[in-house]
């Protein structure tokens, strides 16, 4: 399979990291954390800017009509830099359910705005207890004329804190634990009846938990058909899962490069570290882990892209993220180690980067939970 990249998308890479490289310094970035919304407004207008805001969104709605595969370089631009705004929230997450699930003039009303950057995103799936079970919602939406009344919560919003609009999904019939009976709706960030609780994460993004009270939305704020959104909510934290693996390949690149050029560096009896050999092997170690993990990622955004059969698609982004979650572990470990104490201060990346990589690999599943689905899926191909 050819993983290499096409000129526009090498193009638009080398663009994302002369961004990061000028504007988006670990120095910026620290202020940018230290800010009370925990995002840069610059920032986020020079995505939208650059039109990276629109990469994945049809051509109809001011999108350039790509994949997973077109944000790829792009994502891993972002994890090299710890870029802080919501950009897998809003991008990869949010504005992908309104692509599959939305009507036609819900898409003309939120998909513009997001191209432009003057509508943030983020998707209320996860509730206590829940785990990594999509299809446990507890959440319920009722109709009542032509409202929907929603009683619940949600749990760990990523990026809701700034949210202009949550994609909130509920159970509109059926039991906890069934696959049947979701629906997503599009909820305001000012809706009545719904209570925010903001907050930041091990990692420094921002999040919210969601407590609905009797929140009445209209039932245009349905997104798509009653009852059937699972499918839809699958096939975008596939999607999603593939790129935060994507931007797990660019953190652990920038925690490879910083770790070796401190071997090469710092002194020990009078030579660099790196000379010893038991430190190289664990450097070596490491890149095969960074080089494996960019392999797998590749290969699962090529899947989100390609692959109809929800199944082969299943096996394809587990399998990475599998293998991603266990080289964010060597790898945000071994380069915190191989600092020595100082790898663990506020003053180095390389002590952001690995909070960063400890929450991918827990992010939409850790391995257990993916090897599990992997297995799953394997014994549904081999059972038609």
């Amino acid at each position: 399979m050819d993983f290499e990249f096409s000129n526009e998308q090498k193009l638009l890479g080398e663009s994302v990291r002369r961004f990061v490289a000028r504007d988006y310094t670990f120095e910026a970035r620290s202020r940018i954390l230290a800010s009370p919304s925990g995002m840069s407004d610059a920032a986020w207008q020079a995505f939208a800017d650059l039109g990276l805001l629109a990469i994945a969104l049809p051509e109809d709605v001011d999108g350039f009509g790509g994949g997973a595969v077109d944000l790829l370089s792009t994502m891993e631009a972002i994890g090299e830099a710890l870029v802080l705004e919501p950009f897998l929230p809003t991008v990869c997450l949010g504005a992908q359910l309104v692509v599959r699930a939305g009507n036609a003039a819900q898409k003309r009303e939120i998909l513009p705005a997001v191209a432009a950057g003057t509508r943030k995103l983020a998707f209320a799936f996860t509730e206590s207890g829940s785990r990594y079970d999509l299809a446990h919602v507890e959440l319920q939406a009722r109709r009542e004329g032509d409202h929907y009344r929603l009683d619940g919560a949600k749990r760990v919003v990523l990026g809701g804190a700034v949210a202009h609009t949550f994609i909130v999904c509920a159970r509109t019939a059926g039991e906890a634990a069934g696959r049947d009976g979701i629906s997503l709706f599009v909820v305001d960030h000012a809706q009545h009846g719904m209570a925010r609780t903001d907050y930041r994460t091990l990692d420094g993004t921002v999040a919210c938990d969601l407590r609905f009270e009797a929140a009445l939305v209209p039932a245009g704020a349905l997104l798509g058909a009653p009852g059937a959104a699972l499918p839809a909510i699958e096939a975008c934290i596939d999607f999603a899962t593939a790129l935060v693996c994507a931007e797990a390949v660019g953190a652990m690149k920038f925690a490879n490069e910083t770790t070796l050029e401190y071997l090469k560096t710092r002194k020990q009896f009078g030579v660099p570290i790196g000379s010893f050999q038991a430190l190289q092997h664990r450097m070596v170690d490491m890149v095969i882990a960074q080089e494996q993990s960019r392999s797998m990622a590749s290969l699962a955004c090529v899947r989100v892209d390609s692959e109809n059969d929800p199944v082969e698609r299943a096996r394809a982004v587990s399998a990475a993220k599998i293998k991603i979650a266990d080289s964010c572990r060597l790898i945000s470990q071994e380069s915190v180690q191989l600092h020595g104490g100082m790898g663990m201060t506020e003053e180095l990346k390389v002590s952001h980067t690995f909070r960063r990589l400890t929450m991918i690999a827990q992010q939409f599943g850790d391995a257990d939970h993916h090897l599990e689905r992997y297995a799953s899926a394997g014994h549904q191909a081999r059972g038609r």
